[in-house]
C-alpha cells in the first residue's frame, strides 16, 4: 500500500487514526499500531509479515538477555547472534542470487566450475530498512544507549510503525522512545495541523513534482542509445531532482503521518541540494542512512583516527557497502565507490576547494552528484557508459518527448531545490491562507491520483 494511493486515503489511514485515538491507554496503542503496521505490510505479500515478525522476536529478546546478563561474553554474544541472524536473511533476499552468480563467474573465468543455482527470489519490501531499524536497537541496548523495553508489543510497534515501515526514514529507538513512553498523553489535535501540513507538501513533492519528470524521462532513459548530449544532460538532471522529490516527498510524508500519531520522526532531508562538497551532501541526503552508516561502519573502523590511509580506506568501505545497501549490482558499488572517491579528494583538497565562491562550490557538487546518478540510474554498465559518453561528448539525437514540459518541471523543481526553504524551515502555520493553499495543493494531487495508477516510492526497491 502507498501514502499516495486511494486506498491508503481513503481506507486504511481513517481506519487505523480512529482506532488509535479510540483507545487512549498507553498498551492498547502500541498494539494498535503494531498490529496495524502488519497489516499495512500484508497489503505488498501478506507471508513476508513472516520475516518481520521474526527479526523483531530475536532483536527483542536479544534485548531482554542483555537486560539480564552481565557476563561480557554472553552480552557479546547477544549482539553477534541477532545481528548475523538479520544480516543474513537480509543477504539471501537480497544479495544471495547476486553471490551466486558472481561465484559461478570467477569459478568460470579461472577455468573451473560452479553451478549455484540461481533462485526466483522476491524481495520483500522495505527489508533493508527493517532490519536496520532492528540491528541498531540491539547495538545501542549493548553499548547502554537505550534501555531495552520489556513490552513486545511496543517494540513490535517500532519495528512495524507504517509511517517509517517500507522506506525509512531509519529512526533509531532512542528517537522515538519518548514519544512511544508519553503515546498516552498525546492529543488528537495537538499536531494535526503540522502533520497535515507535512503530509499535504510530501504528496505534492511526489505526486506532482516526481511522478510528472518521472513520466518524461523513464521513457527518454529507455532509449538512451538515441539521445542527443543535450538530452542526456536534461534526463540525468531530470532524474536528480525526480529521485530527490520522491524520497524527500515520501520523508514529508512519514514524518506527517507520524505527527497524526504523536510521533516525532527525524528530518531526512536538508536541503542537500544547497551543499557545498560531497560530505556536505550525505550529511543533508538522506540523513538517518549516512549517520546509520557513519555511526555503525565509519567510527568503528576507526574513523579519521588512525591517519590519512586509513582514513581513505574507512570512507572507501564505509561508501563501498552504502553502494551496496541500495541493491545487489556492480553498478551501485561502483556508484559507491564514486562517493567514496570524490569524499577522499574532497578530504584532501579542502583548503583548495573552500576558497572558491559559495556559488561554484555548490553548482560544481551538485554537477558531480548528477554525474554519480547517471550511474546510479544505469540498469547496467553498457548503460552508464552510453550515457555518460553522450554526456562529455558531443552527440545529436532524437529529442525528448515533452522536452518543453520537462524543462519547466526543471525549472520549478531548481527552484525550491536550491533556493526553498525545505519542509522542516517551515513554520506549517495553520492559518486561513496556508490552509487554502494546503487544500488547493492537496486537491491537485488527488486529482493526479484520480487520473493515474500512483507510482511506487523509488527507495522501496532497496
Amino acid at each position: 500500500m502507498l501514502f499516495n494511493s486511494l486506498g491508503f486515503l481513503y481506507g486504511f489511514l481513517p481506519a487505523i487514526y480512529l482506532l488509535f485515538w479510540r483507545f487512549p491507554g498507553k498498551a492498547q496503542r502500541w498494539m494498535v499500531l503494531a498490529i496495524g503496521g502488519y497489516v499495512f505490510y500484508s497489503f505488498w505479500n501478506y507471508k513476508f509479515t513472516a520475516l518481520m515478525l521474526f527479526s523483531t522476536g530475536v532483536s527483542y529478546l536479544a534485548g531482554l538477555a542483555l537486560l539480564r546478563w552481565r557476563d561480557p561474553g554472553l552480552r557479546r554474544w547477544c549482539v553477534v547472534a541477532p545481528v548475523f541472524a538479520d544480516l543474513a536473511v537480509l543477504g539471501f533476499f537480497k544479495y544471495g542470487n547476486f553471490m551466486a552468480g558472481n561465484i559461478n563467474a570467477v569459478a568460470s573465468w579461472l577455468g573451473g566450475r560452479s553451478s549455484l543455482p540461481i533462485l526466483d527470489i522476491v524481495l520483500p519490501v522495505g527489508i533493508s530498512f527493517y532490519t536496520f531499524h532492528t540491528i541498531t536497537y540491539v547495538i545501542d541496548s549493548y553499548r547502554g544507549v537505550i534501555t531495552p523495553t520489556r513490552n513486545f508489543f511496543k517494540y513490535a510497534a517500532y519495528v512495524s510503525m507504517f509511517p517509517q515501515l517500507v522506506a525509512g526514514p531509519i529512526v533509531r529507538y532512542r528517537q522515538i522512545e519518548q514519544d512511544f513512553e508519553n503515546v498516552d498523553r498525546a492529543h488528537e489535535t495537538a499536531n494535526a495541523d503540522t502533520g497535515w501540513s507535512f503530509f499535504v507538501v510530501g504528496l505534492v513533492e511526489k505526486v506532482l513534482i516526481a511522478d510528472t519528470i518521472a513520466s518524461i524521462i523513464d521513457p527518454a532513459l529507455a532509449r538512451y542509445s538515441e539521445l542527443s548530449t543535450v538530452d542526456a544532460w536534461l534526463a540525468v538532471v531530470g532524474f536528480a531532482y525526480q529521485v530527490y522529490f520522491d524520497f524527500a516527498g515520501y520523508s514529508d510524508m512519514a514524518v506527517g503521518l507520524g505527527h497524526l500519531f504523536g510521533f516525532r520522526i527525524p528530518q531526512n532531508f536538508n536541503s542537500p541540494y544547497k551543499s557545498t562538497d560531497i560530505a556536505d551532501m550525505w550529511r543533508r541526503w538522506h540523513i538517518s542512512l549516512s549517520s546509520f552508516f557513519r555511526d555503525y561502519v565509519y567510527i568503528p573502523l576507526g574513523g579519521s583516527r588512525g591517519g590519512r590511509l586509513l582514513t581513505y580506506r574507512n570512507l572507501m568501505v564505509t561508501m563501498l557497502l552504502c553502494g551496496l545497501w541500495h541493491g545487489a549490482s556492480w553498478i551501485y558499488v561502483t556508484f559507491g565507490a564514486y562517493q567514496g572517491a570524490l569524499l577522499i579528494l574532497t578530504s584532501t583538497f579542502r583548503g583548495t576547494w573552500e576558497r572558491l565562491p559559495l556559488a561554484a562550490r555548490r553548482i560544481g557538487t551538485f554537477g558531480l552528484w548528477v554525474v554519480g546518478l547517471a550511474i546510479f540510474r544505469s540498469t547496467g554498465f553498457p548503460m552508464a557508459g552510453a550515457l555518460l559518453e553522450k554526456m562529455f561528448t558531443w552527440h545529436a539525437g532524437t529529442a525528448i518527448v515533452g522536452g518543453t514540459v520537462l524543462i519547466g518541471m526543471l525549472t520549478v523543481a531548481a527552484g525550491l531545490a536550491h533556493f526553498a526553504p525545505n519542509s522542516f524551515e517551515m513554520h506549517h502555520r495553520w492559518s486561513p491562507g496556508w490552509v487554502g493553499a494546503m487544500a488547493v495543493l492537496f486537491g491537485l494531487g488527488l486529482f493526479m491520483l484520480y487520473g493515474s495508477r500512483p507510482a511506487p516510492y523509488l527507495y522501496f526497491q532497496f
